[in-house]
C-alpha cells in the first residue's frame, strides 16, 4: 500500500517516486492499493508536479493481481477528473466506491475503494452494493475518518491521510492529527470490537515540509485466512 505520496514536497521529488516504486516491484506485491494524495501544491520549499508527470512514474508499477486506487482531499483541491485520467490512461484501476473480486489461487475477497471522506462522495452503500454478506472484504479509502461508516463485515479497512500525525514526541504523541477522532486513527493497526483497521504514515509531506518521530512509510501487508 502507498499513500500520501506528495510528490513536490520538499526531497519528495519523481526522482524519489522513482525509488519508491523499485523498491515496490522489488517486494513482489500480489496487490498495490494507492490511497490518494499524489502531489501537492503551495507547501514551503517544494515544487508542482503535474498529475501526468506522477502517473507516469505510478505507471511502472507492477503487481500480479493489479494496482487500484482511490483520490484524496488534495487530489480534489487540484481536479479530481484530471487525476482520474492520469491514472487511468497509464492503466491503474480507479476504484472509488465501487468493488471488485480479486483471486489468488483458491482464495478470493471483494477489494472495495471508498472515496474520500472530506472531499468524495464516500457513498458506502454504493462501494458496498453487490458485496456479499459472508464475502472476506478488504475496503481501501484515503482518510480513515470513513471507516466509522464501514459494514461490520469488512475484513480489514486499509487508509493513509493522516501521516501518522507527521511530528509525533515521545511520551506525548502527535499533536495534530487531521481527524475528527483524534488519536483514534492516527498509524498502523487498530483493532476495535473485532474490527481490524490499518492506516499508513505514508511518505510526504503537507503543510509544513518536515517529518519527525514518523519516519515515511510504505507499507507492506500480509493477509492470511482465519
Amino acid at each position: 500500500m502507498r499513500a500520501d505520496l506528495h510528490v513536490g514536497s520538499p526531497h519528495n521529488g519523481l526522482d524519489r517516486l522513482r525509488r519508491i516504486v523499485a523498491e515496490s516491484n522489488a517486494a513482489n506485491p500480489a496487490l498495490i492499493l494507492l490511497a490518494g494524495d499524489y502531489v501537492i501544491q503551495g507547501i514551503i520549499g517544494g515544487e508542482f508536479i503535474t498529475p501526468e508527470s506522477a502517473a507516469a512514474v505510478l505507471a511502472d508499477l507492477s503487481a500480479t493481481h493489479g494496482v487500484y486506487a482511490v483520490l484524496g482531499n488534495h487530489d480534489h483541491w487540484l481536479d479530481a477528473k484530471r487525476f482520474s485520467k492520469a491514472l487511468d490512461d497509464v492503466g491503474i484501476i480507479m476504484l472509488e466506491d465501487a468493488s471488485t473480486m480479486i483471486h489468488r489461487q483458491a482464495c478470493a475477497f471483494t477489494l472495495v475503494g471508498v472515496s474520500d471522506y472530506w472531499e468524495g462522495a464516500h457513498d458506502v452503500r454504493k462501494a458496498f452494493s453487490g458485496v456479499a454478506l459472508d464475502a472476506a472484504t478488504v475496503a481501501f479509502t484515503h482518510n480513515p475518518d470513513v471507516f466509522v461508516q464501514l459494514p461490520r463485515k469488512t475484513s480489514l479497512a486499509i487508509a493513509g491521510h493522516t501521516h501518522g500525525g507527521q511530528v509525533r514526541f515521545p511520551f506525548i504523541g502527535a499533536p495534530v492529527v487531521p481527524s475528527e477522532y483524534g488519536q483514534r486513527f492516527v498509524a498502523g493497526e487498530i483493532v476495535e470490537q473485532g474490527q481490524t483497521y490499518f492506516v499508513s504514515s505514508g511518505t510526504g509531506m503537507s503543510i509544513l515540509p518536515v517529518r519527525f518521530g514518523v519516519p515515511p512509510e510504505v507499507s507492506v501487508l500480509t493477509l492470511s485466512s482465519k
